[in-house]
């Protein structure tokens, strides 16, 4: 099936979208004003449709194609949300050159800016879920992130939990994070614990005193969403991965991968120089999204490898472009000083759920 268009996200193309959605099930309509956390008057069928349909913000980029496509794997309906024409069109080419994975679901586009909340909320209704995959990039930035782009990301991740809030059919809201929410303190300080997991928050002066710009602004959006999700009631999870890889992750991704970089001597010094394969990820996203209708909640760390060895730095040099003395900073595995890096929290869920792991 190809993928849906619509311009703006007005009531009515919502409901004739929720309508055609139904009639695809069982040749029913779900009348207009239905609250669907408190009742489904469609039958079944229908049902197993409506629960289905899940939002994803910024669907274009290298991770959201990612989820996309897990998504549609695992029989999801897909709204994809764009702010402008262009992600359109690149979407429409990820379509013909079959790098997104069409089958038999429904995947829609709506365009709607992540500064609206209300805007949101229209794009999200009749969705049961939320995934807010959305990245920002300065391109007049010196990493492609600069202070000012915090603050948007803020905002953005307010508007979306936000929106989620008001939205009467989303039970769920999965935000992606990221692992230097967790890494980032003072370690001249004494009694700092060695192990490093989903319960650390990085150190906002830490942050701010070394211009690591990309990982204050992830840090705060990530806080304001829990902030926005305990007042509006939303369920919330986050997920917190380290540096992206996976098939032309560089060329795909160039300034959001400089941005996370920024620091890389001190997290290589102090072995949390963490790496996740895309592919990984947008599974553990689907795991941890799937999990949330029964017990998984809070933070989940996720990243596979911690790049330690010469062949891993030099593997990761030749993928970036950049030195590996810039990398390393002159240490060795010898004399660096270790925290341990844990992510058994999403391990073990993974575990659990036999379709969302593979080894």
């Amino acid at each position: 099936m190809g993928i849906l268009l619509l311009h703006e996200t007005e009531n009515e193309e919502i409901d004739e979208f929720r309508r055609m959605l139904l009639s695809c099930a069982a040749g029913h309509r779900r009348k207009d004003g239905d609250d669907l956390r408190d009742r489904d008057p469609v039958g079944d069928g229908n049902r197993d449709v409506l629960e289905k349909l899940v939002c994803v913000t910024s669907g274009v980029s290298y991770l959201g194609i990612a989820v996309v496509n897990q998504l549609l794997v695992h029989g999801y309906s897909v709204r994809i949300i764009v702010d402008n024409e262009e992600d359109v069109e690149k979407l429409r080419e990820m379509e013909i050159s079959g790098e997104m994975r069409l089958t038999n679901s429904i995947i829609e586009i709506v365009m709607a800016k992540l500064t609206d909340s209300e805007s949101l909320a229209n794009a999200f209704d009749g969705c049961r879920g939320v995934f807010h995959t959305a990245g920002f990039i300065d391109p007049a930035g010196i990493s492609g992130y600069s202070k000012a782009m915090a603050e948007i990301e803020v905002n953005a991740s307010k508007n979306v939990v936000k929106a989620c809030g008001i939205t009467p059919s989303v039970r769920h809201c999965l935000l992606t994070s990221s692992l230097l929410t967790c890494i980032w303190r003072d370690n001249s300080r004494d009694g700092l614990p060695s192990l490093i997991d989903h319960s650390c928050w990085s150190d906002e002066s830490v942050c701010q005193n070394r211009k690591l710009w990309y990982a204050l602004g992830k840090l705060r959006a990530e806080k304001s969403a829990w902030e926005v999700a305990k007042e509006s009631g939303v369920k919330l999870a986050t997920i917190c991965p380290g540096l992206i890889t996976g098939p032309d992750f560089y060329r795909r991704s160039p300034t959001s991968t400089v941005a996370y970089l920024k620091g890389v001597q001190d997290m290589y010094a102090d072995g949390l120089l963490a790496t996740v394969d895309i592919n990984r990820l947008a599974e553990a996203h689907i795991c941890i999204f799937e999990g949330m209708k029964k017990t998984a909640s809070g933070r989940y760390i996720c990243f596979d490898r911690i790049i330690e060895s010469g062949e891993e730095i030099e593997n990761l040099a030749r993928e970036t472009g950049i030195n590996t003395s810039t990398i390393t900073g002159g240490a060795s595995s010898s004399n660096r000083a270790r925290f341990e890096l844990s992510n058994q929290k999403l391990f073990r869920l993974m575990s659990r759920t036999r379709r969302c792991f593979n080894e």
